[in-house]
């Protein structure tokens, strides 16, 4: 009798433990569940893992715009409560005086997300001047996650001390941080690498459609170019330059800036739109002399942004450029601008009009199809789900107006 009762003491000591077990095991999905849906699983560039919280309502960036752009394009930038770049919360304004004594004056350039968002030059900067993160500053901020670019002006070297330092110090403030790479941050250029990065921030705000119709027209743009120049022959390339009529190299001697072979703009010249880099040495925003600029010469010239904003009528009549008209991309009205890019240090969502521009200028004729100007606000529409009135002034904001055929500063 007492055996038996022993028997079923345990049976009745093994069936608890089961249904106790089944009880934990089912607790244990439950909380599983429960953080599941509490916070999202990000892979960043890095490679590491990151937890998210599903529902994000404080975010902190250092980037140029990069981020800030592909926050406003899926609609999440109001979540944005501190920015580590100055350039994000300024406006610019740059005359020109030609040899004729006539003034051109350009106002209120500004990058397209902060043109989109002027409250965002309001919003507490906690990145002082070079890559100085205040991170009581940005601790006070109790963002819910930092989104860092490496590549950008803050954090412009990957492998540099101080961006290991300071995506450290960020990890032990116990804040979720995405770490993006920017394209420069490869040793061979690929654009397919920003498609990354927006797709990552894409999954940290569960904006992953979103972003894959961003990144995917992106795509379609360069495609377009690559595509119809990619039957030039060798002997038909043309020499193309990209310069910086920078100030500051003019200020040092020398007549202005180029990049070399190991930039991303000579990527875009010699690997999308199948031209010859003009400089062919490396060196990016390297300091020329105008002799070495006659030497060059170039038949297509693409100025950038410089220490300043510089449209093709700088080249062809202010004072100091006069040396340079015997060049034939000045004595061929062959010059084009950039759209103004301040801290152009990493390339952000509007890289494809940089290669339209550098195409239909460098081949005219493969591109007779392409209204530059029209395409211009096609492109602001598709990116950043703006109207047409909005866009013609994103296209001023970047002053692209000299795309317009009866813009009174076109050459």
């Amino acid at each position: 009798m007492m055996k038996i009762n022993v028997h079923y003491f345990l049976v009745l000591v093994v069936l608890l433990s089961f249904l106790l077990g089944v009880g934990c095991t089912e607790n244990g999905n439950d909380s599983s569940i429960a953080v599941e849906q509490q916070y999202r699983t990000v892979v960043d560039s890095r490679g590491v893992v990151v937890q998210v919280p599903a529902d994000i309502e404080r975010v902190a960036t250092v980037s140029d715009g990069f981020v800030e752009g592909v926050m406003a394009a899926i609609g999440v930038q109001d979540t944005l409560v501190g920015v580590g770049s100055s350039c994000l919360q300024r406006n610019f304004n740059y005359t020109y005086e030609t040899v004729g004594g006539e003034t051109y004056v350009y106002e209120d350039g500004m990058n397209p997300v902060t043109y989109l968002n002027p409250w965002i030059m309001d919003l507490p900067l906690f990145v002082s001047s070079g890559s100085a993160i205040n991170y009581e500053t940005l601790a006070s901020l109790e963002p819910d996650v930092v989104i860092v670019r490496a590549g950008s002006c803050s954090l412009r070297y990957v492998e540099d001390e101080t961006t290991r330092k300071s995506i450290e110090t960020i990890e032990s403030l116990g804040i979720p941080l995405i770490v993006l790479h920017s394209p420069n941050c490869y040793d061979s250029p690929d654009m397919s690498t920003i498609s990354d990065e927006i797709n990552i921030i894409g999954q940290v705000f569960g904006k992953e459609n979103e972003t894959g119709i961003i990144a995917d027209y992106l795509e379609e743009q360069v495609k377009f170019v690559s595509e119809k120049t990619q039957d030039v022959q060798d002997e038909d390339k043309p020499e193309v330059l990209i310069f910086g009529a920078s100030p500051k190299a003019r200020g040092n001697g020398g007549a202005g800036q180029v990049f070399g072979l190991d930039t991303i703009e000579s990527f875009f010249i010699q690997d999308i739109v199948d031209a010859n880099n003009a400089f062919q040495e490396e060196g990016y925003f390297k300091t020329v002399s105008s002799e070495h600029l006659l030497a060059l010469n170039p038949d297509v010239i693409v100025l950038c942004t410089a220490s300043g904003y510089h449209p093709p009528l700088e080249l062809y009549e202010a004072p100091y450029y006069q040396n340079l008209q015997e060049m034939d991309a000045i004595k061929n009205r062959k010059v084009v601008a950039l759209p103004w890019s301040p801290c152009n240090c990493a390339k952000r969502l509007e890289y494809p009009i940089d290669v339209m521009v550098i195409a239909t200028g460098t081949y005219p004729e493969l591109f007779e199809d392409v209204e530059l100007d029209e395409w211009l606000l096609e492109f602001y529409q598709q990116v950043y789900g703006v109207d047409l009135e909005t866009a013609k002034e994103l296209r001023s904001a970047q002053w692209m107006d000299w795309t317009v055929e009866e813009c009174p500063t076109c050459p």
